[in-house]
């Protein structure tokens, strides 16, 4: 869940604020971090952490020495924006880069207000090849800073998501056309990062009806079963499935459940989207998934898992503290907390007369 609350302005790192928002959710049976970038030319969003610097590697040393001693487990999310990266965020406005030179539809924040997404510069294959090291290289520096594993973003239309899907790219090489070539960089992302890690902690988050960042597939259904089956050679610690949104019907995506999928893929799978204590529940016990993971209600219930335990009412989520505005300043007095670390506990007192 991005924040937009790191630290040290363009510097991109983690801080005590943002350890300490991990800790208040350790009791989770695992947390995913924010989006993480992996490359300075990926900024999608004002005050998103990276994992390409030392410097970032030790902030994120604080989130995870935090949790770790709160008795909980964490995995770094590995993100590269691609072409829904805007050039205002970047160094010396380096134009973003996608599989093909076609642009995200609609307007993203930026340093001066909406503007227009950019048209991305197509990579060519030197550089897709350095990109897969980037992710390598965010996968050894989160050993560096003590996570538990990673989870790659293949999600929302960023860039493993842009060469699956066949709107995003339309590429003649061994990176394009076919669903083999489609699949070719999220399968290079995997295995780089998993001779890191190992397969075992290492996940994988995707979204098979997406249509966020102005994503479509000719055969969706097609693709992300292609691409989920070829995932199965790697034993890894769980695919994480997005569930169909609201907004992905809106813009003209199809109804495409998770539980489609679960017979194609023979490891842990993991769902997310609008689940409430009682959907997943039912999830679960369907046999549609192994897990569900939460993100709005986590964000509001920093003890969801006692909340849930003890059937507690929830804090309700607000949406427009979700993203804090953009910081450059070195004090970081940004008044980050708010909507950030500030939403209440569950009373232990309470907790216990419930239980008895």
């Amino acid at each position: 869940m991005t924040r937009s609350r790191a630290g040290g302005g363009q510097k991109k790192i983690p801080t005590a604020l943002n350890a300490t928002y991990y800790a208040q959710r350790a009791s989770a049976g695992l947390m995913i971090t924010e989006a993480t970038q992996v490359s300075s030319l990926s900024t999608a969003y004002p005050n998103t952490p990276g994992i390409f610097t030392s410097e970032q590697t030790t902030g994120w040393k604080l989130v995870t020495d935090a949790v770790h001693q709160q008795g909980g487990r964490i995995f770094l999310q590995l993100w590269h924006a691609g072409r829904v990266a805007h050039p205002l965020w970047h160094p010396e406005a380096a134009t973003p880069v996608g599989p093909s030179a076609i642009a995200a539809q609609g307007q993203t924040f930026t340093p001066q207000g909406m503007q227009p997404y950019v048209t991305p510069r197509a990579l060519e294959i030197a550089e897709i090849i350095e990109i897969v090291h980037q992710f390598r290289q965010g996968a050894e520096n989160a050993l560096l800073a003590g996570f538990d594993g990673v989870e790659i973003h293949g999600a929302f239309g960023y860039i493993i998501d842009q060469f699956l899907q066949d709107n995003a790219n339309q590429r003649t090489d061994r990176h394009g056309g076919s669903l083999e070539n489609r699949t070719r960089f999220l399968l290079e992302v995997v295995e780089a990062v998993t001779q890191v890690w190992g397969a075992q902690r290492v996940g994988i988050k995707l979204s098979p009806s997406n249509t966020y960042n102005g994503m479509a597939d000719s055969n969706p259904v097609e693709t992300f079963s292609y691409a989920i089956e070829a995932l199965n050679s790697f034993d890894l610690a769980y695919v994480h499935l997005m569930e169909t949104s609201e907004a992905d019907l809106r813009h003209g995506g199809h109804k495409i459940p998770t539980s489609l999928f679960r017979p194609i893929y023979k490891g842990t799978l993991i769902v997310n989207g609008g689940y409430t204590k009682e959907t997943a529940t039912a999830a679960l016990a369907e046999n549609n998934a192994d897990l569900v993971s939460f993100g709005n209600l986590f964000v509001a219930n920093p003890d969801l898992p006692d909340r849930f335990r003890f059937n507690a009412p929830l804090n309700q989520p607000d949406s427009s503290t979700f993203y804090a505005a953009p910081c450059d300043d070195s004090t970081e007095n940004c008044g980050f907390e708010k909507g950030y670390t500030d939403y209440s506990f569950f009373s232990q007192l309470e907790a216990s007369s419930r239980a008895e």
